[in-house]
């Protein structure tokens, strides 16, 4: 696209009211469409689905930096509970590992799919020169970038520029009200829903035809105004065309077509699947559980999202910690059963990560500051399951600014899974070769 007018995509938006309606009026999906339309978009975005029986990813986000020293326990550590005095967990409350470690006693159902070998938790994550900013660090989390450099495209975004080429839009789902930036991607791709219900135009009623309300937004026909009305792309000055001669506006209603078949294929899963296990009431069980029925409905969907947050203790840290593992633990375990119910669960591995861990030393309002490497856990069926990585010392010699310093590299987990599990070379996504964890048998 040559037009002057659309120097830029903000500009684009800016300076008409058509992209100015989208954003607000439409999915974002369809709102995401005008990066693609900027960058001379070369055909509709739906193309052949990807199919109902690949590998399935579920990333779950613990916002706010948890605390991975009072969630995989080093119970028999003196240099934990002299850092730790008030708030250190008893060694006779933890749920035992090993002979040095054990969980926060609130996530017995992690213990449960720990000794059902369907855990693994990877001890002592992070990256080189570690950032404390919750925004910087969720940043490169998200882009899987080092810590002095700046990415705009997330890393699974680059998986489905490289691998997800034809796929169905619905190929990555998060359930939240606005797109992760591990999304972003040079050919946009996935969708963000709260509820099935909610992804459809606003506005539009059940039964309506929802492509002839996005057609009637666009006049056929042009008037005085032109296109200082705002009322059509087709009207703005200068020819607007794609690089395979579509204009414009075909492009959009088509993108339009698009949204409203994912929608309505979303809606229609949604309402037939139906849940096979009892979930714990809160707010990430409502989330998995609506994953698990769009996959149980066979949505072809490669990559599910979701988050969690309250992690961010910096004031009496255990009753607010602890309630958060919880809800992460049952609900996971809850997710587990009822794709193990469906038939489902051996297609899916689930990975949680924070942007941080915190500091060794508790601070003196029972809490703890921002911090560096943590734990990861990774759940499925067929994995390694167990210890991996070696566990952090917590000798005052071997901290860094007061942090447990690393031992595995992030992006080695994101490189394991991407290879051994979604079966794509993590080279091109990740920028080099990162050493592989045995996590997927």
């Amino acid at each position: 696209m040559n037009n002057p007018l659309f120097t830029t995509r903000r500009e684009f938006l800016r300076t008409t009211l058509l992209g100015g309606a989208l954003t607000w009026t439409v999915p974002s999906f369809v709102a995401q469409t005008f990066t693609a339309l900027h960058a001379q978009a070369d055909g509709a975005l739906t193309q052949v689905a990807t199919g109902k029986d690949g590998p399935i990813l579920v990333l779950i986000q613990l916002a706010g930096g948890n605390d991975g020293l009072n969630t995989v326990v080093p119970y028999t550590n003196d240099y934990y509970y002299k850092a730790r005095p008030t708030i250190g967990i008893p060694a006779n409350q933890v749920l035992t590992l090993n002979d040095t470690l054990g969980l926060n006693p609130a996530m017995a159902g992690f213990k449960n799919l720990f000794d059902a070998g369907h855990l693994s938790i990877v001890n002592g994550v992070g990256y080189p020169n570690p950032n404390r900013s919750h925004f910087r660090a969720t940043e490169i989390w998200q882009t899987a970038s080092d810590s002095d450099q700046y990415l705009t495209d997330g890393w699974l975004g680059r998986y489905f520029d490289n691998a997800c080429q034809g796929c169905d839009p619905t190929v990555a789902i998060n359930i939240g009200p606005r797109m992760p930036q591990a999304f972003s991607s040079h050919h946009p791709m996935g969708i963000s829903l709260e509820s099935p219900d909610s992804y459809r135009f606003m506005g539009a009623k059940p039964n309506d035809d929802e492509t002839a309300a996005y057609r009637s937004m666009y006049p056929s026909t042009t008037d005085d105004a032109g296109a200082e009305s705002g009322a059509s792309v087709s009207m703005v000055s200068g020819t607007v065309t794609l690089q395979n001669g579509q204009s414009a506006l075909d492009f959009l209603e088509r993108t339009s077509m698009d949204a409203q078949v994912s929608s309505d294929k979303i809606r229609a899963i949604a309402g037939k699947s139906k849940n096979m296990a009892t979930y714990p009431g809160s707010g990430l069980s409502n989330n998995l559980k609506l994953v698990a029925r769009l996959i149980g409905g066979g949505l072809p969907t490669r990559i599910f999202y979701v988050s969690q947050g309250g992690y961010d203790t910096h004031t009496n840290q255990r009753g607010g910690q602890d309630n958060r593992l919880k809800e992460l633990a049952d609900a996971v375990k809850a997710f587990t059963d009822d794709l193990t119910a469906m038939g489902e669960f051996e297609r899916v591995k689930i990975m949680t990560f924070s942007e941080f861990g915190r500091r060794v030393n508790e601070n003196g309002s029972r809490g703890t500051d921002h911090g560096a490497a943590a734990p990861m856990f990774v759940i499925g069926s067929q994995m390694k399951s167990g210890l991996l990585g070696a566990e952090p010392s917590l000798a005052p010699g071997d901290l860094k600014d007061g942090d447990i310093q690393y031992n595995t590299d992030f992006r080695s987990v994101y490189a394991s899974l991407l290879e051994n599990w979604l079966k794509t070379s993590s080279v091109p996504i990740l920028g080099k070769q990162f050493p592989l964890l045995p996590l997927v048998t």
